[in-house]
């Protein structure tokens, strides 16, 4: 139920997570569901906890891109850092180390470190990622380059990415079909109604 309800309703999921520990704490998927929950709502010391205890529980590294976040969320930029050099992270696929390295990118401009994040963002998986995962790639990268006084450079590589249609703006500049007003008001609304508005 949490895993559905992170997308529409995080803080609810949250609760349900709540609820599935109280009853089966020591199963390291209920715990998974608190700790990723727990993330989506901010509670980033939280999230840690949770994700830590399921990698006890599990041995699984997978969420270590997760709790590298939340060590940023929480101020920690160095640990996220730290958590990229973690032995677990031999063990991750292609797309979590993507996302560990876009999290070190950063961590490294929370420092003020951008030639570090655009390092951070030159790995083989990064280089090789497709698709939105590759768009969110060179979105960091875009900021790195920012930061890094390369202006030019982030602004060409701003401009070969998607378009987002749900930021897009429709105006229509087509007045031919705009009847008008017999008594001779502005037909776009401007007048003493537009000017008390300012």
């Amino acid at each position: 139920m949490a895993g559905r309800l992170l997308d529409e309703d995080p803080e609810l999921a949250y609760q349900h997570a709540q609820a599935a520990v109280r009853r089966a704490g020591r199963v390291d998927v209920v715990r998974e569901a608190a700790g990723i929950a727990a993330y989506h709502t901010g509670r980033y010391a939280e999230a840690l906890r949770e994700l830590r205890t399921v990698r006890r529980l599990s041995g699984s590294a997978e969420h270590l891109p997760v709790m590298a976040d939340c060590e940023r969320g929480l101020g920690r930029p160095e640990r996220a850092i730290a958590l990229a050099k973690d032995e677990g992270v031999a063990t991750l696929d292609r797309t979590a180390k993507v996302e560990l390295a876009m999290v070190v990118a950063g961590a490294r401009l929370d420092l003020k470190d951008p030639e570090g994040a655009l390092v951070a963002l030159n790995t083989p998986e990064a280089r090789s990622a497709k698709g939105e995962l590759a768009v969110r790639v060179a979105q960091v990268r875009v900021d790195a380059l920012e930061a890094a006084g390369r202006p030019d450079d982030a602004a060409e590589l701003r401009s070969s990415l998607p378009v987002d249609e749900d930021e897009l703006v429709l105006v229509d500049l087509d007045d031919d079909d705009e009847e008008p007003d017999p008594d001779g008001a502005d037909p776009t609304g401007g007048g003493a109604g537009a000017e008390s508005a300012k």
